[in-house]
């Protein structure tokens, strides 16, 4: 099976027990042979198997367990040659392999596809009760990752807490399993689904990146066995957050899990997940669905009203906004934290005349219009509440328990769902909104459903309405632009992605400590999905002073947003502003379709984000105050081509400008862009 630049080799494996990584290579596939083991193990025990199942192996780590209900937790797999079928259509390949448990009642299916157009191999599995009871998957993870790093493995990911998302750790795994994911109904900001894995012996060599498609709780785990050659990668939905309970005849799909080959290492890895996310998860590139945004949250919090959103709005379009977003706190009773959530209709003491007033004074700017949303979320003291108490996750008859003064609605529930996907459609189709903020600021804590036989899938249902959701918002309002927000990063991954157009990042938008969280987001996901603003609020950590023209510089390394109040400028600020949109505007394209490359590190004297097309390579430079010049070397420039420096008459060579290019911090004293224009 073909990647633009790998192989990925799948045969059987002699004894029956299923499909086998043969090799994954950017060479010819290597010849795999079963290995001779000691009488403690069996062979299957060390096949590398595309999914593995408690009792068709016996040691190990196990993609799936099965409980039968007769004190039997496993299942004997077996898998025919005639069950596996490949089939290529253009530059897709996929290959379905069929298997059945002969101690049981359950049908297996994995899926492995592939494609020439990008180097990323997806798979993931299906069970289906075939029997007359009910079947319960204590665990029901996708196929796994045999990785060819060992003995033992470098691993790289990413953790953190609200405000310190997408901290770049590592862990040097020389024998055991390595555990990271989520039990709160979302990824979570302590860490993020995907990894990356390369050897002891080389860890910025040849490198592997697994990631996951799926919004809620969440499970990787890196196993590596004593001595062996081969480290395993398996993961999906979190097998401590609840179950999977098939009645007869009903199937279960899993999560896909994603990964790529990248002989050139981390870089590589990099490359290969922007480029994927662009060109197959991203549905349109273009500025239509990545626009500047302005969004009032700092300048008003909870007191929202119309006069003051308008004088916001009048100042916005201004300086280049696209589209002006009205946050938190324009909905019915919702003057703090404690009220309203759930109740959604525009406030009538604040917009006493609706929406419209407002909607129309930003549309007569040229600017769209948006509005922030939770739809997960209630108030205890709403309507909605008081008309529903059982539509919250609850644990019996403990007491509730509030953060942030609200609750869960349990999203897996028909009805709750039903009533969701309701005000959604009315709301966008009574007002001119083409840009919603959708965000979840809290975990869910006791989660299930007592009494419910299915009650203990709830994180399970509860994200597969989630996207039930969101695809109805891309299939039946296309116009409107999507951005995914969980009290800052709490919910990124690949499905995610595939399904809104922006994630917001974090709360932290502090410049300093920003830089530090989009160097790690960058690692694994692109810069056309990353939403960051320009505001004033200062940094947590890192508490050195940055000027407006370097938290342009932040903000523009991924999608433009202001979210400062734009009153409390002065007109000098203010014009500043304005030419930094225009820049931000005319190079928007090379930011967002170009390859990024990271140069140093936010906590360094310097560092750049590099984003370089064909035509165009821009770097965004950020420095610490006194810095008066540095030296750059670009990285995306083609050796042979000719460059003009933007304002000046300078034009050489591509592979003269990489060796060297002095920064003179021209636009700030703490920040700069140069911007390579081919010629």
């Amino acid at each position: 099976m073909r990647t633009a630049t790998s192989t990925y080799a799948v045969g059987l494996a002699p004894d029956g027990a299923g499909p086998v990584l043969l090799d994954w290579t950017d060479g010819e596939p290597r010849t795999w042979a079963p290995v001779t083991v000691n009488t403690f193990v069996l062979p299957v025990d060390r096949e590398p198997l595309e999914l593995a199942v408690l009792g068709t192996r016996q040691a190990g780590s196990f993609d799936l367990l099965v409980d039968h209900g007769d004190a039997l937790v496993g299942a004997r797999v077996e898998w025919d040659a005639e069950d596996v079928v490949c089939v290529t259509d253009g530059p897709s390949t996929t290959l379905t392999a069929r298997g059945r448990d002969t101690t049981g009642d359950l049908a297996v299916e994995l899926v492995i596809m592939t494609s020439t157009a990008h180097d990323v191999v997806i798979k993931h599995a299906s069970y289906t009760n075939t029997g007359d009871q009910p079947l319960t998957l204590p665990r029901a993870f996708g196929p796994g990752w045999e990785l060819p790093v060992g003995p033992g493995a470098h691993v790289a990911h990413l953790y953190g807490d609200w405000s310190r998302e997408f901290t770049e750790g590592s862990v040097d795994l020389t024998a055991g399993e390595l555990s990271l994911g989520s039990r709160q109904g979302i990824t979570s900001h302590a860490h993020a689904p995907a990894v990356r894995v390369s050897s002891l012996a080389d860890p910025g060599g040849p490198a592997y990146g697994v990631a996951l498609a799926w919004s809620g709780s969440w499970r990787l785990a890196i196993d590596a066995p004593p001595f062996a050659t081969r480290v395993r990668v398996l993961g999906g939905v979190d097998d401590q957050a609840g179950v999977v309970t098939l009645g007869p005849g009903e199937r279960f799909v899993t999560p896909q899990t994603l990964a790529v080959f990248a002989p050139d290492g981390a870089d590589g890895v990099r490359r290969r997940w922007h480029d994927f996310e662009r060109h197959v998860l991203c549905r349109d590139i273009s500025p239509a669905h990545r626009p500047v945004v302005y969004n009032s949250w700092y300048a008003t919090t909870f007191a929202v009203d119309v006069d003051h959103q308008r004088a916001l709005a009048d100042v916005a379009a201004g300086l280049g906004v696209e589209v002006f977003v009205v946050d938190d706190g324009w909905l019915w009773g919702r003057d703090s934290d404690r009220a309203g959530l759930g109740d959604w209709t525009p406030d009538p003491v604040k917009f006493p005349d609706g929406l419209g007033p407002l909607t129309d004074a930003v549309l007569a700017h040229g600017m769209r219009f948006g509005i922030w949303v939770e739809p997960e979320a209630v108030n205890p003291d709403s309507d909605l509440y008081r008309a529903h108490p059982d539509w919250v996750y609850r644990a019996g008859d403990r007491p509730l328990v509030t953060k942030r003064h609200q609750l869960v609605l349990d999203l897996g529930r028909p009805e709750v769902l039903t009533w969701t996907l309701g005000w959604l459609r009315d709301l966008l189709s009574a007002h001119p909104i083409t840009y919603l903020k959708w965000d979840m600021n809290r975990p869910v804590t006791d989660g299930g459903r007592p009494g419910d036989p299915y009650g203990r899938q709830w994180a399970v249902q509860h994200t597969l309405a989630y996207h039930a959701v969101l695809r109805m918002l891309r299939e039946e309002f296309p116009h409107v632009t999507v951005e995914a927000c969980a009290g800052g990063g709490g919910r990124v991954d690949l499905a995610v992605l595939g399904l809104t157009d922006v994630v917001w990042p974090s709360d932290e938008t502090g410049a300093r400590d920003r830089l530090a969280i989009q160097h790690g987001f960058l690692t694994a996901y692109g810069p056309h999905v990353m939403s960051s603003w320009v505001t004033d609020e200062p940094s947590r950590l890192d508490l050195e002073p940055a000027s407006l023209e370097l938290r342009f510089v932040v903000a523009m390394s991924g999608v433009l947003g202001i979210g400062a109040d734009l009153l409390a400028w002065d007109e000098a600020q203010r014009a500043r502003a304005a030419e930094l949109v225009a820049l931000y505007r005319d190079l928007r394209a090379t930011i967002h379709t170009g390859c990024v490359e990271l140069h140093g590190h936010p906590r360094d004297p310097l560092s750049v984000v590099e984003h370089g097309t064909p035509d165009q390579t821009v770097l965004l430079v950020a420095g610490r105050t006194g810095r008066t010049t540095s030296t750059l070397r670009p990285r995306t420039l083609a050796p042979d081509a000719s460059y003009r420096r933007r304002g000046t008459d300078e034009v050489r060579r591509g592979a003269a400008w990489a060796a060297g290019l002095d920064v003179g911090f021209d636009l700030a004293p703490d920040a700069d862009v140069v911007v390579l224009d081919r010629v």
